[in-house]
Order: structure tokens, then sequence, then C-alpha cells
């Protein structure tokens, strides 16, 4: 595969990445030989790039696959702490954790709308500090939010945006409503010729797209300005067909089985709104004593009607537990 560089960066990418969430405990919960052998398999067939962050706990994976293949390739993390302290404890966490001397991207975790960015600016003080000292190469945020995206035009320190971003607007957000992926699609434009890096998540709208595999796909490397997207690999054979994609390689029509998938709510993304409980014809869907959404999967049929109303992405498609 080519390698883009990432904006006004020196860091080269893959235009495929791996992302490691979804080898962790929060979706298939795959042990940690497991979840580093499909890493592993990833890097040696010439992914160079991979995005983790502190709530995944995906740190061992990675450091084993590391010590595994002997490659060293870029790695993306990412903390929700608010505070300068707590953002130093996050970066000195990845580095011990992935037993590694300097990491090459680390983000802000899921900037919102609002003043979200304002509440975060001790934690941006020392993600600029640490990328002084050279602990850390570049900066940036992940976020959902079109306006939040938006706000980085003005931010002359952030070197990188990690946006979501599909053809069927799923999970972004815009203020405190829906957002669309043509206003996603337009920023993401402006960021790129404003030399920012962007790489992309939730190409599949976190699995729900898997049965338009090359129109989810043709759509994002259609967008002016991204760099790489991110995908969230279980098995050897994903990456396959994401690598043949990438080289043109792949047959176009190629659609993945979803007959061992299942629906799977991330309790870390949901919010208890209880939209998908209204939404779910199968009455499938309920509220959970814990005030967030639960899947009863003896009565779900894994027709996806839910996860396009859930307003922050916390609904995907998984394989199933073994």
């Amino acid at each position: 595969m080519e390698l883009h560089k990432l904006g006004n960066t020196n860091i080269l990418v893959t235009p495929i990445g791996f992302g490691v969430l979804t080898i962790g405990e929060t979706q298939l919960d795959m042990p940690v030989d497991e979840g580093a052998a499909v890493l592993s398999y990833a890097l040696e067939k010439g992914i160079n790039f991979i995005d983790t962050a502190q709530y995944y706990k995906t740190y061992p994976y990675i450091r084993k696959s590391l010590k595994d293949t002997g490659i060293r390739p870029v790695i993306s993390s990412k903390s929700l702490d608010v505070t300068y302290n707590g953002m130093k404890d996050a970066v000195n966490e990845a580095l011990t954790e992935m037993d590694i001397d300097y990491i090459d991207i680390f983000l802000l975790h899921e900037i919102r709308q609002g003043d979200d960015w304002e509440i975060r600016s001790g934690a941006w003080e020392y993600l600029k500090e640490a990328r002084s000292k050279g602990i850390v190469k570049a900066i940036g945020i992940s976020t959902h939010h079109v306006d939040a995206a938006r706000k980085m035009l003005e931010e002359p320190d952030a070197d990188v945006v990690f946006p979501l971003i599909n053809y069927a607007s799923m999970g972004i957000r815009n203020g405190d409503g829906p957002g669309s992926c043509e206003d996603m699609a337009e920023v993401i434009k402006k960021l790129s010729k404003s030399g920012k890096g962007v790489f992309a998540m939730k190409v599949f709208g976190g699995g729900n797209l898997l049965t338009d595999y090359i129109k989810a796909m043709d759509y994002v490397f259609s967008l002016t300005g991204i760099d790489s997207a991110m995908i969230g690999f279980g098995k050897t054979e994903e990456v396959d067909r994401a690598i043949e994609y990438a080289e043109g390689r792949i047959d176009r029509d190629y659609a993945p089985s979803l007959k061992n998938k299942r629906i799977h709510i991330d309790q870390g993304d949901c919010e208890g709104c209880g939209t998908c409980v209204d939404r779910c014809t199968s009455r499938a869907i309920y509220m959970g004593e814990n005030g967030l959404a639960q899947v009863d999967y003896e009565k779900c049929i894994t027709c996806g009607y839910c996860a396009p109303v859930c307003p922050v992405r916390a609904i995907i498609m998984i394989d199933k537990k073994r």
C-alpha cells in the first residue's frame, strides 16, 4: 500500500489503519494472545497505522504485537481526561503499557459540542508540552461532531483530526442535534487544505453498513482530505479484504456475511436516552439497572433499525461471542 502524509506532519501512514477497540474487552473481548495475533497479521501484511485509547484497555494487545513482530507502526491514542495532570498520566500510561519511548499521535478523545473544548484546556496544554519534548509527535482531537471538527480550523496547535464520517451520516452530530455527512465532508476538506492531517472513523457506521462494504469504502475514500481510515478488525480475512480494497484488487461485488454478527450496545458510549428502546419493534432493547440500553438476544432479530436512531453511535454490529 502507498503511504500518505498526515497533513503537515512528517508522519506517513497507510490508507487503512487498524482500530484496536474491536478486539478489546468492550467489544469482542478477545484473549490477548488471540487479539494480538490479528493485529500482528495486519502489521506483517503492511498496515502501519493503529488507533487505540486509554479507556479501550487494549495496550496489552499492542505491546505483545510489537514484541512478537518487531514492527513499530504509527500509533495513535487518546484520553477523555480533562486536566493537565490527568492527561500527563494518560500519556505516561500509554508509553509504559505499550513499552514505547514516544507515541506518534495523542488526541483529546471525543470532543463534543458547547464548551467541551474549553473544559479540556488543561489537558490540551499538557499535550502541547509533551509534543515540545518529543514524547508525542502530533496532537489533535477525535470527534463525532461537525462543530467540534470545525473548531480545529481555528486551532493552530492541532496537527490532526480524527472525525466520524460515513455515507449514511450514522453517529454524526452537530451541536445538540444530528449532523450530516455532507457537512462533515466539507469541514474535512477545509481541515486538509489548512494543513491538518485527517484520518476517519466509523466508515461502516459501527458495522451497520457492512452489507454495503464497497459503497461505504468508496464514499470515504472519494472525499477530499482523508489521509487514512481506521477499520475495526476481528479476523485476518477482514484485514485481507481491506488491503485488497486499498490496492484496487477487491471483487466489486464483495459483501461480508452478517450471519455471525449481532447487535451490541457499547456501554461506554450509551447515554441512556431510550431512543433505541422506542424504535425497536421486536421489544428486544430495554433499559438496564444501570440506566443504559441493553439487548435481549432471545428477541433481537438483528434488523439493525435501532442503530440509525442512536444519537451517539453506541449501537454497533460485532461478531457473536464464542
